[in-house]
């Protein structure tokens, strides 16, 4: 498989694609409006502890408080409390369970005070009412400052989630401060290889650090790993000094950006080129590739065509089934792809393939092709969550395993974390995919102001009921006979249609001297009432339920 990195470069938007044997696999677009965020790493306060939901709410200066859970609270977050406040110790009792000293703020200056154990579900007596849960030998309240690292985005109304274990990624190593083990990348099978790097990396690694040695370590020298490692510590040396003269909310350290990471963490012996369009991006690529990986610094090309890079690599056209729901097949079936709020659902269909060939053979042959694409599509639109496909109903029990081994397979080329459930009795496969950012589709769209992002309207009888039935409620309560009807052009034109208008009926039929203006503002299911004599629009006080 031949692994290409292009890279478009705009005055506004950067936009990286990754293909596979010439197909976009991965899409990744950097804007001022949609900053990356996971890896940032904050110095925040606990706004809430929740016990009830096993989570916390940590207040990091941005629009929604950070999603804490408990799963994420590592013993480390005792030493990342020593961090905060000079005067900070951790005392261990008789029963082994451990108090957190935690630092507060005092006008000028960070007092620490002792918290003592308890699950932190009752008010304090004689005291400011405060909220906390005792954990693993960790101790988190309400008020309590808390350096904490972004690991998904926000998506729709939930903020980003959070956690307390922080990572420091570099180009070979992820530094893991506080931790003390040395991890290695599950792709590195071969064994004297890994113990190699362990021994290594054992060899120069400070007191109370831990790191995973990543995939692209394989075969490095040991001066690389060094570099490496000594980037990362002075990285973190950094963050202690800024966590030092911060007050919580503050940002203490922000990751790349996109296009950076994408080299920092993608660029490998599998991918052949890297393409820029953009001198400025090409300098500071090629400058860290340079520095960190030179071997492949004659991998990175600059783009000196006429044509748009995206257009002259084919990766326009297919961006553009990225944002339909309708992705059709080579063999003339197709894929129909529909969102929810709750999960991703998507249909094979046959399409004009139905006929072709025996009933079984030509399922399972549209199946595993669909197979192929639903996979390429979630990893493409980077859909998360839980996803259920409706493949083609088939018999043999084989066949459902030869689909079910597909998808499998193909997930191996997916950096994200998945889960695939075998084939149901009425050929349904569900997938649970991890999400770390926000789909595709919600990043680069925003919900329809016609349809509220259905993609249905009502009808326009319909509106034309709601209307009467508006109408009736107010002459019930109401002894005006004039009114002003504002509504969309398409609904006006609805209501002027016939010999004698629905307008004219509606208006005799209710004994009230309406007055019909066309409003293009207006959605086409929303209308409103006016009292003509002070302009005062009375729509919502007899809208009804």
């Amino acid at each position: 498989m031949r692994k290409e990195i292009i890279i478009n470069g705009a005055s506004n938007e950067i936009r990286t694609a990754i293909t596979e044997d010439r197909r976009l696999a991965e899409f990744f677009a950097q804007t001022p409006e949609k900053d990356r965020m996971v890896g940032d790493i904050y110095l925040g306060k606990v706004a809430r502890v929740m016990p009830g939901i096993r989570a916390a709410f940590i207040d990091i200066g941005l629009k929604r408080d950070g999603f804490l859970h408990f799963s994420d609270i590592g013993s480390s977050l005792n030493e990342y409390s020593s961090l905060i406040g000079d005067d900070s110790d951790v005392d261990t009792d008789d029963e082994g369970e451990t108090e957190a000293v935690v630092a507060q703020h005092a006008v000028g200056s960070r007092r620490p005070q002792r918290i003592e154990p308890g699950d932190g579900s009752r008010p304090g007596q004689g005291r400011a009412q405060r909220r906390g849960a005792q954990l693993n030998g960790v101790h988190l309240e309400s008020g309590q400052d808390i350096i904490v690292q972004v690991t998904k985005e926000p998506v729709a109304n939930k903020g980003v989630r959070v956690t307390s274990e922080v990572s420091l990624p570099g180009r070979f190593l992820v530094l893991l401060p506080f931790d003390g083990k040395i991890g290695v990348s599950k792709k590195i099978v071969n064994f004297r290889e890994k113990r190699r790097l362990r021994r290594i990396v054992h060899g120069m690694l400070p007191d109370g650090f831990g790191v995973i040695i990543r995939t692209v370590a394989e075969g490095q020298s040991e001066d690389a790993l060094k570099a490496d490692l000594q980037r990362l510590m002075e990285t973190w040396k950094e963050i202690e000094q800024t966590v030092k003269s911060e007050k919580p909310p503050a940002l203490l350290y922000k990751d790349l950006s996109t296009t950076s990471s994408v080299i920092r963490d993608l660029f490998n012996s599998e991918v052949a080129r890297v393409v820029v369009d953009s001198k400025k991006l090409y300098r500071d690529i090629t400058a860290y590739v340079r520095g960190a990986s030179p071997e492949m610094i004659d991998r990175i090309e600059a783009y000196r065509g006429n044509e748009p890079i995206f257009d002259a690599f084919g990766i326009e056209k297919e961006l553009q089934t990225a944002f339909s729901r309708k992705v059709p097949l080579k063999s003339g079936g197709y894929i129909i792809i529909e969102q929810t709020e709750a999960m991703v659902v998507v249909d094979v269909n046959s399409g004009r393939y139905a006929a072709r060939q025996e009933q079984e053979l030509n399922s399972l042959k549209t199946d595993l092709e669909a197979a192929r694409e639903v996979v390429r599509q979630l990893r493409l639109r980077d859909i998360g969550g839980i996803v259920v496909v409706d493949f083609i109903d088939l018999d043999d029990e084989r066949n459902k395993k030869k689909v079910y081994d597909e998808l499998r397979k193909e997930f191996r080329k997916d950096r994200a974390k998945f889960t695939v459930l075998p084939m149901t009795e009425f050929g349904l496969v569900q997938i649970t995919r991890q999400r770390v950012r926000q789909g595709f589709m919600k990043s680069f769209s925003e919900p329809c102001p016609r349809c509220g992002g259905s993609g249905m309207v009502l009808s326009k009888n319909t509106v034309l009921n709601q209307i009467e039935r508006w109408i009736k409620r107010f002459r019930t309560d109401h002894r005006t006979f004039r009114l002003t009807l504002r509504v969309n052009p398409s609904v006006a034109e609805y209501l002027h249609e016939g010999t004698i208008s629905r307008f004219t009926k509606l208006s005799l039929k209710h004994f009230i001297r309406l007055k019909l203006e066309s409003d293009p503002a207006l959605a086409a299911h929303d209308f409103r009432f006016i009292l003509p004599r002070d302009g005062k629009d009375i729509t919502s006080e007899y809208k009804g339920t």
